[in-house]
């Protein structure tokens, strides 16, 4: 089965890092990421989307590779002066970083929507595929925990390190958000769509809850696919183990896939985890960890070229 046009959702590192393995192996015009932007938030008076400049980052070549977000090399003389003023910064905002923050901010209230602001940003870093806000509509995931009651995500994520023990997550603004044409048009086209290594219920989820998205996901039969982000009962970065721990699940790539139910009708599971219990769906087993740029390449071929066998 060909399939020449490919839509990812994706969100922080782990998704990332599948969108630079999708971009090393296939031409541009056939692969778009649609991206989580429930982290999204205002800091300092500037719009910040974590998910969607790791994503640009990462792609145009200018990501950290250590932190696996953040411009490489950046310094931090901006939140330094801060200090002086008795600021106590603790978000990370790298000097050069803050210039894509200050460009985004200015023509958000110009006017412009997120989406038409991403393509510019990412033609300027000559970024080929689409990077594609999962709506151009403020939503902000809340995460409510047992210490300190509802936290804005990045108040969870970063100021507390993710410490917290949840309790539940909320998508506030969701409901009046709406898909883009940009993105309707792009799950419409699409042969195949993956869902990356992402955090299910950090990442995914907001993208799913998007008024008629998943309704664009299930309009016609084709591949849709999700790839663990559970290796060995641990997240290779991030709280998605302890978080689902948390929640009541079982931490396996079985109980991810579970997860995702109707949504998905294949799923790519580590090589290093046991056969999934009775398993609804076919399952590639498979290296998917990502320790550098050939293995990401590798990955993302390995899934395309399942995929095109009928995942047989």
């Amino acid at each position: 089965m060909a399939l020449e046009r490919i839509v990812a959702l994706v969100g922080g590192v782990g998704g990332a890092k599948l969108a630079h393995g999708l971009a090393q192996i296939l031409p541009p015009e056939r692969l778009t990421m649609i991206v989580n932007t429930g982290d999204d938030f205002w800091h300092y008076g500037l719009r910040i989307c974590p998910d969607l400049d790791t994503v640009m980052y990462t792609l145009g070549g200018l990501v950290d590779p250590v932190n696996g977000w953040g411009v490489a090399g950046d310094t931090t003389a901006a939140l330094d002066a801060l200090r002086v003023y008795g600021e106590t910064p603790w978000f990370r905002l790298g000097d050069r970083d803050i210039a894509t923050h200050l460009l985004r901010t200015q023509r958000l209230r110009q006017g412009e929507r997120l989406t038409t602001i991403m393509r510019e940003l990412t033609r300027r870093l000559q970024i080929g595929p689409a990077v594609l806000p999962m709506t151009d509509a403020e939503v902000a995931t809340i995460v409510h925990t047992r210490e300190y009651g509802p936290l804005p995500f990045q108040t969870y994520f970063v100021r507390y390190r993710w410490e917290p023990t949840v309790t539940a997550i909320e998508f506030e603004g969701v409901e009046r958000a709406l898909v883009s044409p940009e993105a309707a048009d792009a799950l419409a086209q699409a042969d195949a769509i993956l869902i990356a290594p992402s955090n299910p219920w950090l990442s995914v989820a907001p993208i799913l809850a998007v008024p008629g998205l998943r309704e664009l996901l299930l309009q016609k039969e084709r591949p849709r696919v999700a790839i663990t982000p559970i290796v060995a009962g641990k997240a290779l970065k991030g709280p998605a183990a302890k978080l689902m721990a948390e929640l009541g699940y079982e931490v396996s790539p079985s109980a991810v896939c579970a997860y995702y139910g109707p949504f998905i009708n294949g799923f790519v599971a580590d090589e290093r985890d046991p056969e999934l219990e009775q398993p609804a769906m076919p399952v590639l087993r498979t290296d998917t960890v990502m320790s550098n740029d050939e293995d990401r390449a590798r990955l993302a071929a390995q899934v395309l070229a399942w995929l095109e066998r009928g995942t047989s």
